[in-house]
Order: C-alpha cells, then structure tokens, then sequence
C-alpha cells in the first residue's frame, strides 16, 4: 500500500500552492456556471408553480428537484464572491468549495431524476453531461472525480440493465470508467506543465523594493506602452486576487473608473502585455478571464512574495519603499513598513 501511495504521488501529486491559481480558476468558471444552473432551476420553478399552484402536491417531486438546484448554485455562486481574495495557502481548499459542492449536488440531482422522476434516460444523460463538464471546463482532482461519478453511476446500474439490457449497462460502465481514466492522465499532463512553470519561474523575477522592475532571464521586459508596465505591478501587488476591469482603470488613471475612453486604453494595454509576453515565450503569468486579470505567483520570484511568506532575506532587504514610482503603492508601503517593525 505504501509503495502503491509513492507511485501515486509521483504521478500525480501536485502541491496545493501550485494549484492556487487554478483554484482561482474554479472560482470564475463556477461563479458563471452556477449562475446558469440557478437560472434554469428557478426559472422552471417559477414555471411549475404557476402550471400548478392549484394543486401543488401533484408536482411536489419536480419543485423539490428544480428547488434544490436553484437552492445549491445561489450558495455556490455567492460563496464564490466572498472567497475571492482568500490566502492562498488555503485557496485551494477554500475555493473549490463551490465546485465541489455543484458537481457532488449535480451527481445527486441525476440519481433524483433517474428513480424519483422515473426518467433514466435523462438521469444518465444528466451524470455525463455534469462529468464532461467538470473534466473540460475545471481543475479537479481525479480521485474526487471518480469517487462521486461512480458514487452517481453505482446506484443506477441495477435499472440501467433493466431499462436498457446489458449493452446499456457495459455502455454506462465503460463511459465512467474512461472519463475517470481521462481525469488521471489530465492530472498528470497538468503536473509536467507545473514542473515546467516552476523552470521558468527561475528567470522571471519582480523587483518591487524601490523602484518596480520586471526581469527575464537577467533582462528588463520592455513593453511597447508606459502603462503595460504599472498593470503588472498593480496585478503583482494583489498577489493573485483577481482584478476587475473597472478597479484597473481606477488604479493607473487616478479613479477615471466610468470613463470609456480609459476602457480602450485598458484594452491596449493588455494586448501589448499579452505581445511581449508571448515573444518571450513567458506563460500563465499573465491571466485574463470574464474581464477579470490577476498574475499567477508561483510563475515568478519576487521579494514581495518572499516578504509576505517571512522569509528571512526579503525582512532585511526591505528598507521602507515599495513600487516607488506609483502613488497606489503608497499604501502598501506603509503596511509592509509596518509589518517589517512587528518582525524586528
């Protein structure tokens, strides 16, 4: 057993910080799939309450069913705003909280309408859609996975074979058995693309001690706008929270958060980073999604970081300034000033 726990890890184990960022991930993919499922089932609700208000016992099964979806994604997508700037020593706990809780539902949600509403056709389709969805859209572990998709399968097998005979029944098993295959080697293929970030995470280093300053491989990254440049370190400061369109342009324009014109020049800005970055070949540092930007920190090294984690090097470096040449810096200068004493 201990020999078969080593060859797992090997292959499979990834740190829980390394997939902060992609807890971050789940956070915005969930956040808009929940919204979806809670309009479909409270909009289907409201449907059969007004088809039925006369009598509504005798659609008691389908408003429980469209009540409890509407139920679990309102909390999902509610909870997956107030996690969003958790640390992120906890963030791959804490914010895969939501998906977790929609897709184990979900599963649920398939079992009640297999044997409850008496449709086995959909109970089945509704597992695979879930599954398919969860394995293409989010970052989710294989063991998880494949636990609560066979949890929702195994319960359904014995009427499988009756509704659909014995090839329905191999088919169903086969279909489980190859997404939770699938699940393993996309959690191995994500952990060679971990190990190479952390290569590149050897030459990519932010300086924000004094003035910013963004290096590659010992060289200052240029961009083509003045700007680009003061929306990375904004982003480094946040230290992987995402960021809204409207509080970038708050935050390099000096509060000009409604104005139009500073949108285009928003857009600007993040397609000369997306260009420079790309020639460098530099990846997943910079990550844009529904309007929402954030750097991932475990793709570089910065004496911020290293200060916020206590690391003993980045306390004595440390002399008062901080992103110097930005006036929303000022701030966290003082803060870090701060932190800096209560250390000493």
């Amino acid at each position: 057993m201990k020999n078969l726990a080593n060859v797992f890890r090997d292959y499979y184990y990834v740190s829980p910080l390394d997939f902060a960022d992609s807890a971050e991930t789940n956070r915005l993919h969930i956040r808009i799939v929940s919204f979806v499922f809670f309009l479909f089932g409270f909009f289907d609700l409201l449907f059969v309450l007004f088809l039925h208000h006369d009598d509504l016992r005798e659609s008691f099964v389908s408003i429980v069913y469209f009540g409890i979806i509407a139920i679990v994604n309102a909390f999902a997508f509610f909870f997956s705003l107030k996690v969003k700037d958790v640390k992120r020593e906890k963030a791959y706990i804490i914010k895969n909280i939501p998906f977790y809780l929609v897709f184990a539902s979900s599963v649920g949600i398939a079992i009640y309408n297999f044997y409850v509403l008496n449709q086995p056709f959909n109970g089945v389709l509704t597992l695979f859609l879930v599954a398919s969805i969860a394995l293409s859209v989010f970052y989710v572990s294989p063991l998880v996975f494949s636990i609560v998709l066979f949890a929702g399968l195994c319960p359904m097998l014995p009427k499988i074979y009756e509704k659909f005979e014995l090839t329905g029944l191999l088919d169903s098993i086969l279909v489980t058995t190859i997404m939770s295959c699938l699940s393993f080697y996309k959690r191995r293929t994500e952990k060679k693309y971990f190990a190479l970030l952390n290569k590149q995470k050897k030459n990519l280093v932010a300086q924000t001690f004094g003035n910013f300053t963004l290096l590659y491989e010992g060289k200052v990254v240029k961009f083509s706008r003045v700007k680009s440049t003061e929306l990375l370190a904004y982003l480094i400061y946040k230290n992987g929270s995402s960021v809204n369109t409207k509080e970038l342009i708050s935050a390099l324009w000096d509060g000009h958060s409604d104005s139009e014109r500073y949108g285009s020049s928003l857009r600007s800005l993040i397609s000369d980073i997306k260009a420079s970055l790309a020639k460098l070949e530099i990846q997943n540092f910079f990550i844009a999604e529904y309007n929402n930007f954030r750097v991932n920190p475990e793709s570089l090294q910065c004496d911020y970081y290293d200060f916020l984690s206590g690391k003993e090097w980045a306390l004595k470096t440390f002399a008062g300034e901080f992103m110097s040449q930005y006036s929303w810096a000022e701030d966290a200068a003082a803060f870090l000033e701060r932190k800096a004493l209560n250390r000493s």
